[in-house]
């Protein structure tokens, strides 16, 4: 900034001084607002604090009124499984025996495409300090990622930084990463998705919340020292639309330091283990503006707060400068004035700084700050914190309407070579081996993970002493969401509420990552409206709670925007992580299974893999789902899994894997892969057309192996919970898939060995990133 010691008597001596609102991302409009409220012009510190807090990404200013329809969707049974919901740092869940668990899911899309490494790395370690905000232990992360096209070279620059980020940060933190999905698509050039997910836990009583109470109390920023880097962080990066050369905006990317924060983990957690916390906010997007506003905003007081106590590690530094860094690995705590020693001792035992900076005050919504004495910003922090509301235009776009007849007879033109189909729909960047990606993360430090490489979800143990778990999913299609954003949603949600329930867990509740282009774009705001209401009408009909989210706007390069892609993660419970059911048939397995298709498979490929690798263009209606048969899906997996029937210790079903991506075909191959295990398959009551049967991407099925003996108690079973079940084969020895039935003719009947498919699905990824080397972090 060019004015370094801009005070409030300043902006009252000098009205008509011109300043730099506009690069601070401000309307002429909103500039004017800020003068209304504080009844003269901002100080320079001023300005960067609304210009921060009112952006995009912290105002929520253009997603609001639409955000509002949670609320009101929200039944007191749904509200009454939430310990913290929307509106916290995370949403809490109570999940039995004086246990609760805490998650969320943000997006550091933007700073990610200018430096992946950086940009990765500090989504991880900004999604990790929500949970630890919540007074709880991090105890998991996943991932989400969408990438242009596979073979483009800005792919190759951005995904191995990124995901050395990602496992450079969550490795240190000594953070399993549980799952997640990466997606290539050419909407995604320029634009890359990178949304993080954090798991924590807590008992019941630790819970902490971010306000600010208690006049007399203090304000103390400990954590790493506060610097230049990250300054501009979400008002540049995270609010605006990317153009060409967007990636050379490097200081505004902050720089993590993972062991900083591993010890900040530990120092937070003896903190609240000696009751020294009043109140808690994490340091992420807007820095200290951000912390001490929403603070003073949520508490029943004022704020004072001294700059001159920050501790600084780059000299000279303005009040702006210290207001917006988003310098890594900072907390800021309110403490009652007699805790204070004893919350200084444990900071020192930790080595992690500490400082009081401030206090609460007896002015109500006022918040002072001070820089060498002097005041340079005097703000009701509700105005900060708030921000404007704007009620967008939103229309449907025109140009759906063809988008969806172009496909409404089915979509697409079929093959008759269904073992060639097989091989390429394998080996597709869509549902390809990730182990490229995988293998650079830890899965299983700490101990506790019992399910996560190639899982329908990831698994921990929460509880030794009960063994009670909880298992995490997130799930998107952007293909499906852009044929219809509202059933696109809604398929996102039944899919991860699905991947849950095929482990045994029982759904509780659901998190959101929202990442759309341009909010000024009406079609886009028609687009995320519709997905607004999918979410949440979805929920309601499951009764499962929305717990909070992030939206993340702007993710589009020029006018062009990504596909829409809401990431919906669902979080279950299972009260014996014994009792998890895998998603492959384990190799001890020796009798042969018999394998069940539950639900019903109809020629459904609009938006599909087969669409896109055969070049047919994304077009027609997405699979339809009824929310309904999903409920009862899982309550039949619920009860079937439970059932260990005349024999004590055995579980009712030997394997479950969803179906979702690729169809059957993916699901039959996963569910082998591993096992040495080949299938005798007779597709004929699944549906007429092989090819449907095989590749169609139908939503509400789950592909189930049982014992021989249990096979036709489990098809009852599923009759009567409403459940349809079709016996589609047997398992055998030799590691071969054979495909016949009425449904083949002879001449198409075929046989595929089970390591050809996995060949071709391990080589993708090495073929197009095996020359990449892990990059520097400090580069």
């Amino acid at each position: 900034m060019t004015v370094v010691n801009d005070t409030v008597e300043k902006a009252t001596a000098n009205p008509d001084l011109a300043q730099p609102y506009a690069e601070l991302g401000l309307k002429d409009d909103e500039y004017q607002k800020i003068k209304d409220i504080l009844g003269r012009r901002p100080t320079d510190a001023e300005l960067t604090v609304y210009s921060v807090m009112w952006s995009e990404h912290c105002s929520y200013k253009s997603s609001k009124v639409h955000l509002r329809y949670f609320g009101q969707t929200m039944t007191e049974e749904m509200a009454s499984k939430l310990l913290a919901g929307i509106g916290e740092n995370a949403g809490v869940v109570d999940i039995g025996g004086g246990d609760a668990v805490t998650f969320r899911v943000e997006s550091h899309n933007h700073p990610s495409f200018v430096e992946p490494y950086q940009g990765a790395a500090t989504g991880v370690g900004g999604i990790v300090r929500d949970i630890m905000a919540m007074g709880a232990r991090p105890i998991a992360v996943m991932d989400q990622l969408r990438f242009g096209a596979i073979d483009t070279d800005d792919t190759k620059r951005v995904l191995p930084g990124v995901v050395h980020g990602i496992g450079g940060y969550g490795n240190c933190l000594g953070l399993p990463n549980i799952g997640g999905e990466t997606v290539f698509d050419p909407a995604y050039a320029g634009n890359p998705l990178v949304n993080a997910l954090c798991v924590g836990t807590l008992k019941v009583e630790d819970l902490h919340l971010a306000f600010a109470s208690g006049t007399g109390n203090k304000v103390i920023l400990f954590g790493s020292r506060t610097g230049l880097d990250g300054i501009g962080g979400v008002s540049v990066l995270g609010s605006a639309t990317f153009e060409e050369g967007e990636e050379r905006k490097l200081p505004a990317v902050q720089v993590g330091d993972p062991f900083a924060e591993k010890v900040l983990i530990e120092c937070c957690l003896e903190l609240y283990h000696a009751g020294v916390v009043v109140g808690i906010q994490d340091l992420g997007g807007g820095g200290l503006a951000c912390a001490t506003s929403e603070l003073a905003a949520a508490g029943d007081g004022g704020m004072r707060v001294d700059l001159d106590a920050v501790p600084l590690r780059a000299e000279n530094m303005s009040a702006a400068e210290i207001l917006a860094s988003e310098s890594q690995e900072r907390m800021c705590a309110v403490v009652a004035p007699e805790n204070v020693d004893r919350f200084m001792e444990i900071c020192a035992k930790w080595d992690v700084g500490a400082a009081v900076i401030g206090e609460v005050t007896d002015e109500r919504d006022r918040l002072a700050v001070y820089r060498n004495g002097e005041l340079v910003l005097d703000a009701p922090p509700s105005t900060i914190d708030e921000g404007p509301v704007y009620e967008r235009p939103f229309a449907r776009p025109a140009w759906l309407d063809d988008v969806q007849s172009a496909g409404a007879d089915g979509g697409v033109e079929k093959s008759d070579d269904l073992r060639g189909t097989w091989l390429r729909m394998v080996a597709s960047p869509a549902l390809c081996s990730r182990d490229f990606i995988t293998e650079q993360y830890d899965r299983y430090v700490r101990g506790n993970t019992v399910q996560a490489k190639y899982a329908n979800s990831g698994v921990l143990r929460i509880n030794e002493e009960s063994r009670r778990g909880v298992a995490v999913s997130a799930d998107s299609s952007g293909r499906y969401t852009y044929l219809d954003p509202n059933m696109g949603t809604r398929l996102a949600l039944a899919e991860a509420y699905r991947n849950v329930a095929v482990t045994g867990a029982r759904p509780v509740a659901v998190t959101n990552c929202l990442n759309f282009g341009s909010p000024e774009n009406p079609a886009v705001m028609w687009q995320f409206r519709e997905a607004v209401h999918g979410l949440a009408d979805g929920a309601l009909e499951l009764t499962i709670p929305v717990s909070g989210g992030n939206v993340s706007f702007y993710n589009q390069t020029g006018e062009t925007p990504i596909l829409p892609t809401p990431v919906v993660g669902v979080l279950g419970v299972i009260e014996d992580v014994a009792e998890a059911v895998p998603h492959a048939i384990p190799a001890a397995v020796e009798e042969p299974l018999t394998l069940v298709l539950l639900g019903e498979t109809r020629d459904e490929f609009g938006g599909s893999v087969w669409q896109d690798i055969s070049g047919q263009g994304l077009a027609g209606l997405p699979p339809q789902v009824d929310l309904a048969n999903e409920e009862r899906l899982a309550e039949y997996l619920l009860s079937a899994g439970a059932d260990a029937g005349a024999d004590a210790g055995a579980r009712a079903i030997v394997a479950a894997h969803d179906l979702s991506e690729g169809g059957l075909s993916q699901a039959v191959f996963e569910m082998l892969l591993g096992s040495d295990k080949g299938a005798e398959l007779d597709l004929s009551g699944v549906n007429e057309d092989v090819f449907t049967a095989l590749f169609s991407e139908s939503a509400s099925r789950v592909l189930i192996a049982v014992t021989g003996d249990r096979a036709d108690a489990a098809v009852q079973r599923a009759a009567d919970a409403g459940v349809p079940a079709t016996v589609i084969g047997t398992t055998t020895n030799d590691g071969v898939i054979r495909v016949a039935g009425a449904g083949v003719e002879a001449a198409a009947g075929f046989e595929i060995p089970v390591s050809e498919l996995a060949g071709a699905w391990a080589a993708t990824l090495p073929q197009h990133f095996g020359h990449a080397t892990a990059p520097n972090a400090a580069v």
